[in-house]
Parts: C-alpha cells; sequence; structure tokens
C-alpha cells in the first residue's frame, strides 16, 4: 500500500514497518538475506537503549548469527548455512576492534564473492584514511549512530566530516537509531548531505529495561518489547524524509528473523525435519541407555533408515513417526519427546512436548 505524505511517498511494509527508501542493505535484511557478524560486546558508550545480553557486553567473543565463531571457517559455514547474499557488521563497537573488523570483511569478499554486500554500524566518526581502509577492504554501506546527545549538534560535530567523507568514497552512508524523541534534530543534517535515515522501534530487553523504567519509557502493550511512542515519533518526521524506514519490533522478529531461519532450514534441514512456517524445525527424540534396544523396535515398525538418526544416548526421528509409534516405545521404557526448535547448532528450543 502506498500513501502520499507532503509530497513523500511513504511505502507500508510488513508487520508494521514504513518506508520512503531502503538501502541495498536493508533490501537483503528484507529476504533475511543477511547474516549477522557480531564482532564484538566492547563499546565506550553508555547508550541507555542499548539491548546487548550480560553474556555479550564487553567480552571479545564473535558470533555469526548467534553461534559463537572460533575460526574461519564458523563464519563462513554460517554464511553458506542460510546462502546469505550479505552480512551486517555490528557489536559493541565494530571499530573498537577495527583491524578484525577489516579481517572479517576481507574474508568474506574473498570467500563469498564481490558481490556479497556488506553493511556496518558504528557509534564513531572515524577519520577518511580509516573509511578509505574500510572500503579497500570491501565494505559497501555504513550507518552511522551518533550519541543523543549530539543529535541536536551534529553539524558541529566530527560526524558530518565522517558522513562527507564516506559519501565521497562512494560508500552508501546513512545515520541509524532508535526512534525516541529528539530525532527531528536529525532531519535537516540528514536531508542536506543526502543521505538515508533507519529509525529502530524502541525496544525493551533484560539489560535495558531498568535504565528505560527510570527514564519514563513504558512498553506500548502486553504482547512485544516495544516501547510507547516510539512508532509515532517515526511517523511525525516520516513526511520529511526522501530517505527513511522505520523498521519495527515486530518486523524484525516476524519478518527478518523468520526469513533468515527459513534460509538456514532449507540448508540444513535433515530429511525427517519439518521445516515450519516460522523457520524452526519439528522433530521427535527417543532417550535410551541401550540405542540398539530402540532401534531393533524401529526395524520391526518398519521405520525407513532415512527418518532416524543414531547418537550416543538419543535418537532424533521425524515427529509424525515418534507419535505414531511412542505407545510401543513409551511402554518399553523409553522417553519420547517431539522438539520445535530454531535450526541452529544451539538453537532456542520453542516447543518441548513429551508423549
Amino acid at each position: 500500500m502506498k500513501e502520499k505524505i507532503k509530497n513523500i511517498e511513504i511505502n507500508e511494509g510488513e508487520a508494521g514497518s514504513f518506508y520512503s527508501y531502503l538501502s541495498n542493505g536493508c533490501k537483503l535484511c528484507q529476504q533475511g538475506a543477511k547474516m549477522v557478524l557480531f564482532v564484538t560486546g566492547s563499546c565506550t558508550n553508555n547508550c541507555f537503549y542499548c539491548p546487548i545480553s550480560d553474556e555479550r557486553i564487553d567480552k571479545k567473543t564473535v558470533y555469526a548469527n548467534e553461534e559463537s565463531v572460533v575460526s574461519d571457517i564458523d563464519v563462513l559455514s554460517q554464511a553458506r548455512k542460510m546462502s546469505a547474499l550479505g552480512t551486517g557488521i555490528t557489536g559493541g563497537e565494530p571499530l573498537m576492534v577495527l583491524e578484525k573488523t577489516i579481517y572479517y570483511i576481507k574474508l568474506l569478499k574473498k570467500n563469498l564473492g564481490e558481490k556479497h554486500h556488506i553493511h556496518l554500524y558504528t557509534s564513531y566518526s572515524p577519520t577518511k584514511d580509516i573509511l578509505k581502509r574500510l572500503l579497500i577492504a570491501g565494505l559497501d554501506e555504513i550507518r552511522f549512530h551518533p550519541p543523543l546527545s549530539m543529535w541536536k549538534y551534529l553539524n558541529s560535530t566530527k560526524y558530518i566530516t565522517s558522513i562527507l567523507a564516506a559519501k565521497e568514497l562512494g560508500l552508501e552512508t546513512g545515520i541509524e537509531v532508535p526512534s525516541i524523541e529528539g530525532i527531528e534534530h536529525l532531519i535537516e543534517n540528514i536531508n542536506d548531505f543526502d543521505i538515508f535515515l533507519n529509525l529502530n522501534e524502541l525496544e525493551f530487553s533484560d539489560t535495558n529495561s531498568n535504565k528505560m523504567i527510570d527514564l519514563n519509557y513504558r512498553l506500548k502493550d502486553d504482547i512485544s518489547n516495544a516501547a510507547m511512542f516510539s512508532r509515532e515519533y517515526a511517523l511525525k518526521v516520516a513526511s520529511s524524509m526522501p530517505k527513511f524506514h522505520f523498521c519495527s519490533s515486530r518486523y524484525k522478529d516476524a519478518i527478518q528473523l523468520r526469513r533468515r531461519l527459513i534460509r538456514i532450514a532449507k540448508n540444513t534441514a535433515r530429511p525427517f525435519d519439518e521445516i515450519t512456517n516460522d523457520g524452526t524445525i519439528v522433530y521427535g527424540i527417543i532417550k535410551a541407555d541401550h540405542i540398539k534396544d530402540v532401534v531393533t523396535i524401529l526395524t520391526t515398525e518398519d521405520v525407513p533408515t532415512d527418518m532416524f538418526e543414531m547418537g550416543e544416548s538419543s535418537i532424533t526421528i521425524a515427529w509424525w513417526i515418534l507419535d505414531d509409534i511412542s505407545n510401543v516405545l513409551t511402554s518399553n521404557g523409553f522417553e519420547c519427546t517431539i522438539i520445535e526448535k530454531y535450526p541452529l547448532t544451539n538453537g532456542l528450543v520453542v516447543a518441548s512436548i513429551p508423549l
């Protein structure tokens, strides 16, 4: 659906998002085709809305799509599992570990091709020399995140110098911040310099909720983590922004994450895994001290060998087959459960149903 608001064409996106412009990075995120590469939990800012978990904040651990990275193979494996067309590099502050960030940009471009689109988030105002190094390494797009305290005076800060340098070098350039009071101060600079503005719906998390409540932010309803009035702030400025994108809380979960999980599941699911519309996988699991006894029953029940997989102390199996023969198995003392989880090595278990 499209509507004209003060001569700016606003496109209504999915799950409450809306935009007048999408950067190339956003277009790929929309497809669920971007891998998320978290390169550091360190950051010199102390933004009240920062959602980084206690497990990651100030830590040096690298994550690719929620999976901990030990080697380069882990990064490339995650990208290939989802047939990634690009990568978003985030943190913490990626430029606090500049050499590591440059290394990963080069790694991705070398192994996945020059067309693999890479964007980077930063709260720093890097020099032209640093931006040039990032460009040469293969960076395609940069999204600046100036601290809230500078929004009103952005024109007199180093961010403008960095933004102009990035544009001059040919990087697709924008500002990405949460949608909160004060964003109106950014409009003039963004329009003057012909860059895009990405606004994210403000969200409560386990780590930022106390600060948010202290500042009088409240949940907008009891079914999401989104903050009250965040969407309304975005609506106020949308009509003045030729290059604007509001990304709702629901959009990130219901659209971006779901599509990314579906891409991963399609590439990694076993023959007996059922892929749901949400991108999760469903399968059955049989726990036993003596796996051979379970196999004997499965053979007796004519279960095809490609419909189950043996582990050390359990067997994974098609859930519908397990549902059919669970009475036989449980009567022999075996524990049977249907599992729904994210299609990741240590993916979140969404549901566990004992039979």
